[in-house]
């Protein structure tokens, strides 16, 4: 693990808890209100891409590419913020932040419906699969351990893994390392469940709540490094 000097806001526990809360109530939002999506990882269109290749319906395959592009776009941009803008008086992830915000917002002004032939749902599931690669390219790390905010599968296979090497060491270094990845894992499922009752209610515009929640990241990030970290 990285010497406690080295670690920076960014990679702080509370802000990687806050981006999971993001990402478990987004995956639900776009579930419930967004057509029965799951915007966060692309596996699934990567797959419904193929399938529907091998089935002959090209069209609907056809569809299945803007958000993949997207999330390719998100990564993209994240290095470029990075690459320009790293070592200015505000971090680089917060410019990160701060686009995410700026397309949350826009996602809760679109409503249901086309204009013209193009369906509305899809646009804001493209929209979000941008914000998550933004999000999963930018934050990679809490104090010091890589560690995803946007999906949960290698995060219980490294919880698991710690949780093993505990089991057989009794080192209580791998014990606090995997209650990192299961807490993630747990704070995600977390924003899941709130997501699920506000979208419930308020449907589209109930997205607005992870506006908030990135501010309060974006906010926590002025707080003084614990020392210098080029990251």
């Amino acid at each position: 693990m990285l010497p406690r000097s080295r670690y920076q806001m960014s990679e702080s526990f509370l802000t990687g808890a806050l981006l999971a809360v993001v990402a478990g109530y987004l995956d639900a939002y776009t579930y419930i209100a967004r057509s029965q999506v799951f915007a966060n990882a692309q596996t699934g269109n990567v797959m419904f891409l193929a399938m529907n290749i091998a089935s002959g319906d090209i069209m609907k395959a056809l569809s299945y590419i803007p958000p993949i592009i997207a999330f390719v776009l998100g990564i993209f941009i994240a290095e470029q913020i990075k690459k320009r803008l790293d070592g200015g008086r505000i971090h680089w992830r917060q410019y990160v932040l701060l686009l995410e915000l700026a397309v949350i917002i826009a996602v809760s002004l679109l409503p249901h419906g086309y204009i013209g032939s193009i369906r509305l749902d899809t646009v804001a599931n493209v929209m979000i699969s941008f914000v998550c690669s933004l999000q999963v390219q930018s934050f990679r790390k809490i104090r010091g351990i890589v560690c995803a905010t946007t999906m949960c599968t290698g995060n219980l296979r490294s919880g698991t893994e710690a949780l093993t090497v505990f089991i057989q060491s009794k080192d209580k270094k791998s014990l606090h390392k995997a209650g990192k990845f299961y807490a993630i894992v747990l704070f995600f499922i977390a924003g899941a469940v709130i997501s699920t009752l506000l979208t419930q209610l308020f449907q589209e515009k109930s997205v607005i709540l992870c506006g908030a929640l990135l501010v309060a990241a974006i906010l926590i990030m002025f707080i003084e490094p614990l020392g210098k970290y080029n990251g």
